[in-house]
Formats: C-alpha cells, structure tokens, sequence
C-alpha cells in the first residue's frame, strides 16, 4: 500500500501557525505520496452521543462523520494538526477522536483493525516556550495510538500566537524539513 497522508486541521482559525508548520513539514514527503487537507471547522462533526448501551451503532453516511471517516479509513498516515488549546488538542479535535469510539462499536467496520499499524502524527504550536505545556496533547495522541495499535509517529512542535508567527521559529522550521521520516516513535 502506498503511504496516503490525511491532514486534519483542528484550528478555529484559517492559514494560522499549526497549519502553517503542518503545510512546510508536508512539503518535504515525495511527490507520489497522496496528501489530503480536511479542516474539522469546515467539516463539523456533532458532539459525540454515547449509544453503546442503548442501540447498535451504524455506518454514518451523507454527512461529515461519513466524509471524515471515510477519509481516516483511507489513509495511511493520519496527522493531527492542532493548535495548543489549554494544554491538548483543540474541541473539534477532541469532538474527532471522541467519535473513534462510536466507529469502533459500528458492526462491520473493522475500525481498529484497519488503523493497526498505520502511523498517528501529531504537529501543534503553542504560544509558550515551554514545551512541556504541550505534554498533555502528546500523551492524547500518543495514548490514542497505542490503543488503537497504531505507531506513533511524534509530535512536531512549534512557537509562535499571532498569525504568521511559527514561520520565524527556525529551530521548528529545521525540524519540519525531516519530521515525516524521523520515524515511530520521535518527539521533535
């Protein structure tokens, strides 16, 4: 199978700094890798209903969470781009990985043993320059992959909070140039 990225951007802001850090990084993949950006603000999906003991949960189909899981399904690496909100990932990042659990219990589907071995990355830029601030987000990523069996890939962090600002971080900068073949496991 060849690799096939999903770009998930998890910002309520347009073109901002994880973004932005998330686009030079992706620069850096060859050419014959599919690259695919959704952004969850214009792909809402609802709050997540817990129905596992109440009904059996089906397929979604026509509507964002079927867009949204049909692009999770397809892809080989999926990257979590979210901006550092409170020390994790964002609400409609949050509102995405909340709906795993709903796809996990949909019959059929075959949702964890599709992602197993597929690779979880993360890229985020907070406004301290701190990092451990970010710890929360990396364990959120990195706990989410390890029990779906996924590898984790890492987290590439940024600084910066007004628009345009991670573009003079150039420590993150360098560290974008090889971020997708550090390899499993690699926190940069």
């Amino acid at each position: 199978m060849s690799r096939s990225f999903l770009f998930l951007l998890g910002s309520s802001r347009s073109d901002g700094n994880t973004e932005a850090l998330a686009r030079r990084a992706a620069e850096q993949l060859p050419a014959d890798v599919e690259q695919r950006w959704l952004s969850l603000t214009e792909h809402p999906l609802p709050d997540f209903e817990d129905l596992r003991h109440d009904t059996d949960h089906v397929r979604p189909s026509g509507d964002n969470a079927a867009l949204l899981l049909d692009a999770t399904l397809a892809a080989t690496d999926i990257v979590i781009a979210s901006p550092l909100y409170w020390y994790s990932v964002s609400a409609s990042v949050k509102r995405y990985l909340d709906h795993w659990s709903g796809w996990l219990r949909t019959p059929g589907l075959d949702f964890k043993d599709t992602l197993a071995g597929r690779t979880l990355w993360g890229v985020t830029v907070l406004a301290a320059t701190e990092q451990a601030y970010a710890d929360p987000l990396v364990g959120t990523l990195s706990n989410s992959a390890a029990y779906m069996e996924m590898r984790f890939g890492g987290v590439l962090l940024g600084n910066g909070s007004k628009p345009g600002d991670v573009l003079n971080d150039t420590d993150a900068l360098t560290r974008a140039k090889t971020f997708f073949d550090a390899g499993p496991g690699f926190r940069q």
